[in-house]
């Protein structure tokens, strides 16, 4: 056997490269332009088969329920969640993010299937949506400027088909499965919204892309469900607007959602006044200038509000936070419009004033839709509308079961009362605003009656409202524990509703009616070409002050600088220009770039970095144990690029800091081997003198308690202790393993 050479140790000098290294992926889009709309311009990406292939992952991975927490704990991260992000990742696909949010759509609706709602599907689902939301950070961390958020933007509202780059078999199977389906693109920012993937759309870059469509700063033509006016001639990329670049009449900044908002605030108080002046003055008798004003006026505004439901589908209108509100009034509105037409038909005064009794029906409608607009991110509405459904469906399964009180009341009363009236006692007993049921329950049966009173009493008016306090209550501590996730949604909701591509809704009402009436028709008479230019100019015409309000507006204020100009000083108010103030140093540090001369030792890793920073971060997955090697064999070089062998990989950042990486089992045996091969301070030394040390104490202790039997005193025994201790101090600080 080779006699085994002790290793020498020597202090290593400190580290003269970055402490946080990764590699990068360029994502590069190859010039070509991106549509939402357009099905299949990403043609090249595998999206059926990801989609599979993630599902396959999923199911393999997960086999118990757990909780989202759970999900988030560190052990779990780093052996599952990590490992299958830096899987999905590397694959350098945008459509990962969509792949696995159809994934996360499919295992909640099979869940919603399943009696029990702790399953492992949810967590699945979960799952999904944790994976992708780390996979966007990725590559918002891994592409910074304006080239980072257009990749970002890519990803979240580039139209994708699950069926792309599927077998044509499973293509042609899949058509005939969905016959009733519109096949059409959906961009992974609307399936998120679909799923209520809040966690998602709460993250910050996934709500730096909702900024940006929000304000305009990101331009595209996204996919619709039904167009009533399609105008597909041109269509927007996905692309970064410049207003000084852009024309000044530009009739595609009235859908730009920011733009949008402001508008329809505007048409709605236009509506709510229209309203209230003609219900000041309503006279059934004739029409009056206010009524056919008022009339004309909302039916533009129903229309625009049907139009807005066929452009992106019942699923995403229902998820706007006063979307009832709207549906409640546009079927009183035509409630009225019915009667009314039918009393002017008939001649009959009767019709008439139905009509506008239907239509006062409309106050308690538009009047709190209002509050709506304004206080969109209070909590209070924001659980209104989730405490309303449960609201909803709890007192129709209670008025359901209380059906058989009232037809056992009916037959105990054999004629002597009405169903009305007996109906009429039992609301009032459920309300409690009066006890004449009750009082008059002997009327029914002198024992029975009274009976069954006083238990309705008891489960209407106690166990009910006990029953509905808790799930309201219960609704509204969840939505304000989460209270960040539901406005961030509601507002991804709000911003992708707001995009349009319908040609109608560049028309403020009433002039959506002309455009449905005049418009509509010609679309089958001309060309293409033709109907674009006469539609870019009659919505130029009709929203002239507009536009160049838009136009200034843009230019001026929203964004006074251009990209050429970035370069310029930016102007500051007075009290920032001037750092007028005692913490100005706290900004003013972080906003000057540090000199060339002083980075290589901002990037210098110290002792107390390298031992307890540098040791977090582990080597690349695809790394294998053989380059771990030899980069450990040439460690001395690993700080000079030229030296560093074949394969070898700096460490890399990760989602979460821990030692541990996917082969860790591999990483503890080649340490064990190499010790055993004499390339280090052995353990099994320190084994043996840790042994030899206890030996002595033992000895000690026995001479202590027994007397002193050899030749050695106690000195003696305790200066051969101090100097085993001293031995064992010392292999302990030689033994640094290189990493």
């Amino acid at each position: 056997m080779a006699e085994q050479t002790p290793r020498h140790i020597r202090v290593q000098e400190p580290e003269r490269r970055p402490l946080l290294e990764r590699a990068h992926f360029t994502h590069s889009m190859d010039g070509e332009q991106f549509f939402s709309c357009t099905p299949n311009a990403h043609a090249h990406l595998p999206v059926y088969t990801n989609i599979h292939r993630i599902r396959r992952d999923v199911i393999s991975i997960v086999e118990d329920y757990l909780t989202f927490e759970q999900l988030r704990d560190l052990r779990l991260n780093i052996s599952v969640v990590r490992p299958l992000v830096d899987k999905l990742y590397e694959m350098d696909d945008i459509s990962i993010v969509y792949c696995l949010l159809v994934n996360r759509a499919q295992f909640l609706h099979e869940q919603a299937h399943l009696s029990n709602r702790q399953n492992v599907n949810y967590t699945r689902a979960t799952l999904c949506e944790v994976v992708a939301t780390r996979i966007l950070r990725r590559f918002g961390e891994d592409n910074d400027g304006p080239q980072g958020l257009l990749l970002l933007a890519h990803i979240l509202i580039a139209g994708f088909t699950p069926f792309q780059n599927a077998p044509e078999t499973v293509r042609r199977e899949g058509s005939l499965a969905s016959t009733w389906d519109f096949h059409r693109s959906l961009p992974a920012l609307e399936v998120a919204i679909i799923s209520e993937s809040k966690y998602f759309l709460s993250s910050v870059h996934c709500q730096k892309v909702v900024d940006a469509i929000y304000t305009g700063h990101i331009v595209y033509t996204p996919s619709t469900f039904l167009d009533l006016i399609p105008d597909r001639y041109k269509q927007k990329p996905i692309t970064l607007y410049e207003p000084r670049e852009a024309p000044l009449l530009n009739q595609y900044r009235l859908i730009v959602p920011r733009t949008r908002s402001y508008l329809e605030v505007f048409q709605f108080l236009l509506l709510l006044g229209l309203y209230l002046a003609f219900m000041a003055e309503r006279e059934p008798e004739y029409l009056s200038p206010l009524e056919a004003a008022f009339s004309i006026y909302a039916f533009g505004w129903v229309l625009d509000q049907f139009a807005t439901i066929l452009e992106h589908g019942w699923n995403v209108y229902t998820q706007n936070l006063w979307s009832f509100l709207d549906v409640m009034f546009a079927l009183v509105y035509w409630a009225y419009l019915i009667l009314r037409v039918h009393g002017w038909a008939t001649g009959d005064i009767g019709p008439g004033q139905q009509a506008l009794d239907v239509l006062a029906m409309g106050a308690p409608v538009l009047v709190p839709r209002l509050a709506f607009n304004l206080l969109s991110d209070n909590l209070v509405f924001l659980s209104l509308r989730s405490m309303m459904s449960d609201f909803i469906l709890l007192t129709f399964l209670a008025a359901w079961c209380f059906c058989g009180f009232l037809l056992s009341m009916v037959w105990l009363a054999e004629g002597r009362h009405n169903l009305l009236t007996i109906s009429k006692w039992m609301l009032w007993i459920w309300f409690g605003l009066d006890g004449t049921g009750v009082s008059r329950s002997g009327e029914f049966h002198w024992f029975l009656g009274p009976t069954l009173m006083i238990t309705f009493a008891f489960l209407g008016n106690t166990l009910f409202l006990t029953i509905l306090v808790s799930m309201l209550s219960n609704t509204f501590s969840t939505i304000v524990s989460n209270a960040t996730a539901e406005i961030q949604f509601r507002r991804a909701v709000q911003t992708l509703e707001g995009v349009k591509a319908d040609a109608i809704f560049a028309y403020q009402p009433p002039f959506n009616i002309l455009a449905i009436f005049v418009l509509l028709p010609m679309k089958f008479i001309v060309s293409p070409r033709w109907f674009h230019k006469i539609h870019v100019a009659t919505v130029r015409f009709i929203n002239l002050p507009v536009l160049l309000l838009i136009a200034v507006a843009e230019r001026r204020l929203l964004w006074p600088q251009s990209r050429t100009q970035a370069t310029r000083p930016k102007r500051t108010w007075f009290w920032e220009k001037w750092k007028i103030t005692t913490h100005g140093d706290l900004h003013t540090v972080f906003e000057i770039v540090p000199p060339e001369s002083l980075t290589d030792d901002i990037a210098v890793d110290d002792e107390l970095t390298h031992h307890l920073i540098r040791r977090q971060f582990v080597r690349q997955h695809s790394t294998t144990l053989d380059a771990d090697r030899r980069g450990r064999q040439v460690s001395n070089g690993a700080d000079d690029p030229d030296k560093r062998p074949p394969g070898f990989k700096p460490p890399t950042r990760r989602d979460s800091i821990a030692p541990y990486g996917p082969d860790l089992t591999e990483q503890v045996r080649s340490i064990l081997a190499d010790v055993e091969a004499g390339k280090g301070v052995g353990v099994t030394d320190r084994l043996d003198a840790l042994e030899e040390s206890m030996g002595r104490i033992e000895d000690m202790l026995g001479k202590l308690c027994g007397g002193s039997e050899g030749g050695d005193t106690l000195e003696d025994e305790e200066a051969r202790a101090g100097h085993m201790s001293g031995s064992i101090r010392d292999l302990d600080q030689s033994a640094d393993f290189e990493e």
